[in-house]
Parts: structure tokens; C-alpha cells; sequence
């Protein structure tokens, strides 16, 4: 099979890249953490941290453990049922339905998490921490939280 034809059923997006030092005997120990999200557009998101000595690598372990962590999230069409707000540590995060057509009206973080996970119509405010990590978390954990509508068929 060729290589360049081959089909992603996932999108991976790189959030955040974070190069770490560490003093050794030997002198400095260079190291880079990297952040992913990776989803499939239907439903399915899931979130990686990798740590290894260069970017490739620890993208590379960040997706794998994304993909091993996936979160089912409820959609209702191409939007989230109801409203939903979450407070993680210093990560506040508000997610709120939106009308068809509206598009993703959310920040970085955010906006990686929700389409990656295939919602088409949302809006979205971070209003606590800066720290992108850990409003992806807060996002995902935000998005975990979701239930069903259950529809009322008239008889």
C-alpha cells in the first residue's frame, strides 16, 4: 500500500509546544512536551500529552495516547444539546449551543477540542486561566458533561 494515500479517520491538531530543560552533572537536558488533540469529526475526541527528547517523537506519543483516551461526546445535530459551564483549577470554560449556520464562535483551545469532536455550530468563551492545557482539559472534561435531549413525541 502506498504510504501517501493512505486515509486519516482521525484530524490531529498540535495545541501547544513546550521546550523543557532539565540541569544535569553533564550540563543542560533539552526535552519538548506537546500537546494534541485528535478527533474524528463524529463524536469522538480524546486529548495527549507527550514528553520525549524531540517534537516528532513526543507528537508522535501525544497522538497515540489521544487515540487510546477517546471521549464519546452527546451531539445534537451539529451542535451541543444545552448550555454548559465548568470550573477545572483555574479554567473556567462556557459552552453554549448555537443556531445553524452560526459556525465555531469559540478561542484557540476551545475551538481545537470542538472540531475536532465534529460540532459544526457552537459558542464558546474561556473565561478563567490563559493556560491553554489546561483549558483543553477543562473544555473536554466541559464536553463529558453533556447529556441527551429526550424529544416528546406528540400523539
Amino acid at each position: 500500500m502506498d504510504r501517501s494515500v493512505e486515509i486519516k479517520e482521525f484530524e490531529e491538531k498540535v495545541i501547544q509546544i513546550n521546550r523543557v530543560s532539565k540541569k544535569t552533572k553533564g550540563g543542560n537536558r533539552i526535552g519538548f512536551s506537546v500537546l494534541v488533540v485528535v478527533g474524528d469529526k463524529k463524536g469522538q475526541v480524546g486529548v495527549g500529552l507527550g514528553k520525549a527528547p524531540d517534537v516528532a517523537s513526543s507528537i508522535h506519543k501525544a497522538v497515540s495516547y489521544a487515540k487510546k483516551h477517546l471521549q464519546r461526546i452527546v451531539l445534537y445535530k451539529a451542535t451541543i444539546p444545552h448550555e454548559v459551564y465548568i470550573k477545572q483549577g483555574a479554567a473556567k470554560i462556557l459552552l453554549k449551543p448555537a443556531p445553524e449556520g452560526s459556525g465555531v464562535i469559540a478561542g484557540g483551545a476551545v475551538r481545537a477540542v470542538v472540531e475536532a469532536a465534529g460540532i459544526r455550530n457552537i459558542v464558546g468563551k474561556i473565561l478563567g486561566s490563559k493556560n491553554q492545557a489546561s483549558n483543553v482539559y477543562a473544555t473536554l472534561e466541559a464536553l463529558k458533561l453533556l447529556r441527551p435531549i429526550r424529544v416528546e413525541h406528540k400523539k
